[in-house]
């Protein structure tokens, strides 16, 4: 069996696996059972469905039963709503399964009203606390839970483009540095520690490099909306800004180029930082990052750069430590996630050889039979994962792109900021 072949066998398994929720619902989840959750619950299991009923892999009734579990409740909206969660996550769900003109607009059209209001109230909020000087939480921002992944859902969606609008505004006046306690830090920087709490390690907070929790979701949705046509002014300043400071942390050694996940206020003072690589994943390590600056290039019509870029990840994509250092097959920071992205990257590519990759990066994935494959996210002792972020749904939406050459005919992937 080739590697095509192979990679659809695990697909298929695990989507046979996930094919109802009462399928799983019984089971031990290591994250616990929330429907409205794209990152673990039932929405992302949706996605799956989705997916695989576009590309006539799969029954469209699959999709709709695992639709219907997410939205059997209320829509959760206000401030515990985000792209990953609650009336967004459906929303953003909803809009990949329709497939023709007015399904399922009335439902999001109801769910636009609360996901409109949630983020006019973060704008606000953003606002109010640029304006007194204050640092930001990640959660204000980020990918996963603030305006950036907002941002995402509205660039799937396309729709309310002057809100997008609004939200690109609010993410270029992020980019721009502002003084505290006599020193020039960048606008993104957190009082927080990574983990988005106060935390006595991180006493003066930091600055989050990565795509889900730090500058790369914003250097993200800017470039891809620059890519759309919507612009707002000093879009491609602030670009350049995020840009200047990748290039001034970037590190370079017999690994290739890397990015460190964030940075200190003593490594700020210093100018220097740990020991590394690390691990090179979408959510914080070089995949993620290396997409993100390829995103700008494009926007920016930047051959140089962006060569730099794709060569950066072509160099952790082919570097034994790195790839040594990612211990499961996730979406977020595993092995799916790191062939999904390079394929990503070799689609808009002007360097050779990342999709020479992909067999290596999915070789952890497939060399395990499909039943075990699909019994270790589904079922392991320690609890399952059957969602989109850490789970089985994510591992086999990767596996699904590799079979058939098509990243995402959903949209799915919109929601990593990716694409």
């Amino acid at each position: 069996m080739n590697l095509r072949d192979s990679a659809r066998a695990a697909a298929d398994t695990i989507a046979e696996r996930l094919a109802a929720p009462q399928d799983v619902r019984g089971l031990h989840h290591r994250q616990g059972w929330w429907p409205q959750s794209l990152a673990h619950g039932a929405v992302g299991v949706a996605l799956l469905h989705i997916e695989r009923a576009r590309t006539d892999q799969g029954s469209w009734q699959r999709a709709h039963d695992w639709l219907a579990c997410a939205a059997a409740e209320p829509a959760v909206g206000g401030p515990d709503s985000h792209l990953y969660y609650g009336a967004p996550a459906l929303a953003f769900a909803l809009h990949a399964a329709a497939d023709r003109p007015g399904r399922y607009a009335r439902a999001l059209d109801t769910l636009d009203r609360y996901v409109t209001t949630a983020i006019r109230n973060r704008l606000a909020d953003g606002h109010a606390r640029m304006d007194r000087g204050e640092t930001p939480a990640l959660a204000e921002f980020d990918a996963i839970r603030g305006l950036s992944g907002m941002g995402g859902l509205l660039l799937h969606r396309d729709v309310h483009t002057d809100l997008l609008r609004e939200i690109v505004a609010y993410l270029v006046r992020l980019t721009e540095p502002v003084k505290h306690d006599g020193e020039l830090l960048p606008g993104w920087w957190s009082h927080l520690a990574p983990s988005g709490t106060s935390s006595p390690e991180y006493p003066e907070g930091h600055a989050n490099n990565g795509v889900a929790h730090g500058i790369g979701g914003p250097l993200a949705v800017l470039s891809l909306a620059a890519r759309r046509g919507v612009t707002v002014d000093g879009h491609l300043d602030a670009i350049t800004r995020i840009l200047a400071w990748l290039d001034h942390w970037r590190q370079d050694g017999p690994a290739g180029p890397w990015w460190p996940y964030w940075i200190t206020r003593a490594q700020l003072r210093s100018g220097t930082t740990g020991p590394g690589p690390s691990r090179p994943s979408w959510c914080y390590g070089t995949a993620g990052v290396a997409r993100a600056q390829q995103l700008a290039t494009l926007a920016l019509n930047d051959p140089v750069r962006q060569h730099t870029a794709e060569a950066a990840l072509l160099r952790a994509m082919t570097d034994p430590a790195q790839l040594g250092a990612t211990a499961d097959v996730s979406l977020c920071h595993g092995f799916a996630g790191l062939a999904h992205t390079t394929q990503l990257v070799a689609a808009d590519a002007i360097t050779p050889g990342l999709i020479e990759c992909l067999p290596q990066l999915l070789a952890p994935i497939t060399d395990a039979t499909p039943g075990m494959l699909a019994d270790s996210l589904i079922d392991s002792p320690g609890g399952g994962d059957i969602g989109l972020l850490e789970g089985a749904a994510g591992t086999a939406l990767a596996l699904n792109a590799f079979h058939t050459g098509t990243p995402s005919a959903s949209g799915w992937d919109t929601c990593f900021l990716t694409n």
